[in-house]
């Protein structure tokens, strides 16, 4: 299961090299172009802790997962929570810029993905999570580092934008055809490998259009971009490693 946001979102005009040549920049001082990013920082760093605090409790807590998946009630539920992101991000698409509808419908987002992210996880060997976990987490942070290092230097990753949004197409009308002609535990393997690596080229490309693209006022739109993009690296990792230990 895979979330993007619409594509090109907040993502337009040309970059700009600053007088200093440290970051190019679109439109703010490098000060205030600092300040937006830590600000989508600290807003992605709380949706990361609500989505650990919320699956968490789906995991360990038995009765809840069970309850979804073992009542008829629950199940309708479970189906719900599935596509109430995708509800949320249409309001949100257009209320990202309105205080404090955007952190409202924010809020809404995040829950609803953490209680996917634990369902998915709560019939998943703990050795399975930790290692997509860790994985994750390392994936994200050099990928990071790395963009702001070449960002730093003048290179640009808007060139990906097409080639992304093409391969998440194929990514969709693959998990399409798994559903009604399922093709075995290989197939698994070979999507949930190339699944994360286009969500790895999505963290490049977010994280670039962080640094150069978005507005000072488009901070809930690049806090999104950027945890769904872990979110579904993460799933990828998960349906990977799912798939080569069965």
């Amino acid at each position: 299961m895979y979330f993007r946001p619409p594509y090109g979102k907040g993502v337009t005009g040309d970059v700009e090299t600053g007088p200093t040549g440290f970051y190019p920049i679109m439109l703010e001082s490098p000060e205030l172009r600092w300040a937006f990013i830590r600000k989508v920082y600290s807003i992605l760093a709380m949706q990361m802790l609500l989505t650990v605090i919320i699956a968490s409790i789906v995991v360990f807590v038995r009765p809840v997962a069970n309850f979804f998946v073992s009542t008829p009630g629950g199940l309708g539920l479970y189906i719900f929570l599935l596509i109430l992101p995708f509800i949320v991000l249409c309001p949100l698409y257009f209320y990202y810029q309105y205080h404090p509808v955007n952190l409202l419908l924010l809020g809404l987002f995040t829950v609803a993905m953490s209680f996917a992210v634990g369902l998915t996880c709560a019939f998943t060997k703990g050795e399975i999570i930790l290692e997509s976990v860790i994985l994750t987490a390392v994936v994200v942070v050099s990928l990071t580092m790395y963009t702001f290092w070449a960002a730093k230097r003048g290179h640009d990753f808007s060139f990906l934008g097409p080639f992304l949004f093409a391969g998440l197409m194929i990514l969709m009308v693959f998990a399409l055809i798994q559903i009604f002609f399922p093709l075995g535990r290989i197939s698994l393997m070979i999507y949930g490998a190339i699944a994360s690596l286009i969500f790895c080229g999505y963290i490049i490309y977010d994280t670039d259009n962080l640094i150069k693209r978005y507005s000072y006022d488009e901070y809930v739109w690049a806090a999104v971009a950027l945890y769904i993009d872990i979110i579904n690296l993460f799933l990828s990792l998960l349906t990977l490693f799912r798939a080569s230990d069965s």
